[in-house]
């Protein structure tokens, strides 16, 4: 296991795999990874915001330059960031034995399969700042993550509930600024 934090290497091979945001994944990297409950932006803001980013997609075809991709992330990204600090939904991780939860959760494979470097529980969604093991895939961490602490906490509160969104949000980190 790496013990410091292993940068994007541009000239290493990209594996990019996809649900609705694309993932770029490099063996054994660091990537700051965001995770929120499926109750934490509404479903009408969630459709308007759909709506208004394909609209601008679909006028803006890759690639990119800098500025339309800072274009793109102060219109998009920056909205999803400011709603989830507004925070919306039910806020399950506000709750003391919930949030230990999802820590434990998260330290049950480190240093085995990741090195967890920091993290930080929001009431209603979740930032971590990991490193993969070589073998280790992105997807199936943070699957693991989400499903292990799914199955918790119905067990805690009771009926089955949808418990994470489905995708999440990460960034292979470029270098240490």
């Amino acid at each position: 296991m790496h013990p410091a934090p292993k940068f994007f290497n541009p000239y290493a091979e990209i594996e990019v795999t996809s649900n609705n945001l694309p993932h770029w994944q490099q063996p054994g990297a660091t990537y700051f990874i965001t995770f929120r409950l499926a109750d934490s932006i509404p479903a009408t803001r969630r459709e308007e915001w759909a709506e208004q980013r394909a609209i601008w997609l679909a006028n803006h075809p890759e690639p990119w330059s800098s500025e339309t991709e800072r274009e793109y992330h102060r219109l998009f990204s920056a909205q999803i960031d400011a709603w989830l600090d507004a925070g919306e939904g039910e806020c399950l991780l506000k709750t003391p034995a919930l949030r230990e939860m999802l820590v434990n959760t998260l330290r049950h494979g480190d240093e085995d399969r990741y090195r967890l470097h920091a993290w930080i529980v929001m009431p209603n969604h979740i930032h971590v700042l990991v490193t993969l093991a070589e073998e280790a895939k992105l997807e199936i961490e943070v699957g693991a993550w989400k499903s292990i602490s799914a199955r918790r906490v119905n067990r805690l509160l009771g009926p089955s509930r949808s418990v994470w969104h489905e995708d999440y949000f990460d960034r292979l980190v470029r270098d240490r600024d």
